[in-house]
Parts: structure tokens; sequence; C-alpha cells
């Protein structure tokens, strides 16, 4: 899944460039990152992206070795329910009684060693118990607010657990508690499942957009860039697949993911990606100084020179034509930033 705006990364997460084609790691981005992850796992012929259709050019272009019919481009974002309810039923299309994997393209996960045996033995659960949705938690390595976690219930194998519930993003003080009692991990947002499985699943707990995701596949090369492909799509319930159907699905198993598993959704978490200097600043530019000043993070994607002077705790942005200067308490503020750059601005910033 790879279609999700990232405004929370603006200046240089844009409508037409979202956070995942962004090249901040190391000349990579997250969704090269997440394609390479998947390097002896899954051929390329067997990998398929979901995404907004505005990206789908961009998209190619990042993934030359995914066959160009493998790109399925969203009219519009209806959340994760609908984006994986529509791959399922095109790839039922391909192979009625395949195996499925989900993946995000907006995370760092490492070791890959850990992550692949983690796939594995998930692929392995799901063709054991195929009548069982398949999820993987991270290990929590601190209390966070801003993920959502799944308690671990009763073992069924070494790292396998039957799932005993999904909590939403908790207060700081119950994130501490889950942490504490070891029997949460942080959920990931990753999945394996049979396909008829997925698709019995969404039909019973959401049955009207079942039929229309079913009825959109069955006539996908006709309706994917057609207005009426796009008035199905917008009639379908917008819903994430944890609150449509995970949390209400009959069977649901546990993988337990040991990997250090980042969420660079703000620029807070792209700062951790990077080691700071001797006062805390991270400097993600080709050309940046600080100069008294700690706990600042820098970021530009060209040769602009960045310099700030006796500043802290400060978040600077350069892009082509915005940049970004706020303090770092503000970052989450950046989504209503852009709706209100939007109100004054209209689409030129966009």
């Amino acid at each position: 899944m790879a279609g999700g705006a990232g405004t929370r990364l603006w200046p240089l997460s844009r409508r037409m460039r979202p956070k995942q084609l962004l090249r901040l790691f190391d000349g990579a981005s997250l969704l090269q990152l997440a394609r390479r992850r998947l390097d002896g796992l899954f051929p390329p012929q067997q990998i398929w992206v979901v995404t907004s259709a505005h990206y789908l050019d961009f998209v190619a272009r990042e993934l030359p070795d995914v066959p160009l019919e493998n790109l399925i481009g969203e009219p519009m974002g209806r959340d994760t329910a609908n984006a994986i309810g529509l791959a399922a039923n095109l790839l039922a299309r391909r192979d009625p009684d395949g195996t499925m994997a989900v993946f995000t393209a907006d995370h760092l996960i490492s070791p890959q060693e850990s992550f692949a045996a983690a796939i594995r033995t998930g692929l392995d659960v799901a063709e054991r118990s195929p009548d069982s949705l398949v999820t993987f938690g991270i290990t929590p390595d601190r209390p966070h607010t801003g993920y959502g976690y799944v308690r671990r219930g009763q073992p069924l194998a070494p790292a396998v657990f039957q799932a005993a519930g999904f909590k939403e993003k908790p207060t700081r003080e119950v994130a501490e508690q889950y942490v504490q009692t070891g029997e949460y991990l942080w959920n990931s947002g990753m999945f394996v499942w049979r396909i008829p499985t997925m698709l019995a699943e969404l039909e019973r707990h959401l049955p009207d957009n079942a039929g229309v995701l079913r009825d959109l596949a069955a006539a996908w090369e006709r309706l994917a860039a057609a207005p009426e492909g796009a008035a199905c799509f917008a009639s379908l319930r917008k819903i994430s697949i944890d609150y449509g159907v995970m949390e209400r699905a009959a069977r649901v198993l546990l993988v337990e993911m040991n990997c250090r598993w980042l969420d660079v959704g703000s620029w807070l978490a792209i700062g951790a990606t990077r080691s700071p200097d001797a006062d805390q600043n991270v400097t993600i530019a080709s050309h940046a100084l600080v100069v008294d000043g700690r706990n600042n993070i820098l970021v530009s994607e060209d040769d602009h020179l960045l310099v700030t002077l006796g500043v802290s705790d400060l978040v600077v942005v350069h892009g082509a034509d915005a940049t970004l200067i706020c303090h770092r308490d503000h970052v989450e503020a950046i989504r209503d930033l852009v709706t209100l750059r939007q109100q004054h601005f209209g689409e030129r910033y966009e």
C-alpha cells in the first residue's frame, strides 16, 4: 500500500510527490526500500502496488522491475479496507486460491533478516490455518501514543499467538502499562491471509463495500480510469482494515516481529533516522550548518545552504518553492497548517 499523502511532511511531501517517493534515505525512497525488503520473499511479478491513480507514473519509475499491470491506481483514497479489498479481488481473478501478504510503504524496518523470518512464519501460519487472518505485531521498545496495539493471546507456536484484541492509540499512562505487561505489541498494519478468507470476511463485515469492490475488479481494465469507476469508488464507505475487518474477524492470529520499526510520518521521525551531532542537531542536507544551537532538524533535497544561528528546537525544511520553520513541539500541527495554506494560497503550493 503506497497511497498516503504524507501531509505532515510538507513542504517536501506534496499532492503529486508524496512521502513514499521522497529520496531522504541515502538516495532511496521509502517505496524503494519497501520493495527491497521483499527481495528473496517474492519475485517481482508477484508484487503489486496499490497507490493513487495520480502517482502511477511516479511509482512505475521508482519500481521498474514491477510489471505495469501490477500497479493499481485508486481514483481516490478510501482508507485501507478498500485498498486491500480491491487488491484482494484483483488477485483473486489471477489466483482464486492464492495467499496474499500486505505491506506498507511508509516505514523503516530492520534488520532485514528478522523481517524476512517473521514474514515466512506468517506465510506458513496462513497456509496451515486457512480460516485465519494473520497480523504482525512489533515488539515495542518504548511506550508510544501514536501507534495502535494488539494484545497477545494464547501462544500457539514460537512467536505465534492468538490475537486477543486491538487497542487504538492509547494515552501515555496506558501505553506505559501496555509495555510493562509485555502482553501488547505495536500493530504494524502488515498482514497475511488466504485470499478467499479475506474476501469472505469483507462480505461478512462490510457487505456493501464488498459488492462494489467485486464489481470494480471484474471490470477494472475498463473502469480504472473511467468516471464510472471513480463514482463507484466514491460510493465506498471509508474505513480502515482494522476497524472494518480485523477487530471483528472470527479468528485472528498474531506473529511477533522483533524488528526496529519506525513510522516516518513526521519530521521528528525523519530526524530519528539519522545520528545527531554532539548538540543533538540532525542535518539531512548536502550543505547545512548549525551555530550555537541544539536539537534542530535541518532538511533540504538540493544544494541550497541551510544555516541556523543561535536557535534551538527548530525544524527547518527547505523545498523548491516553500520553506517550513517550526518548533519541534508543533510538528504534529503541520497537517493543520497545510489546510490553512490551502485556504490562503489555493493549490499553488500543493
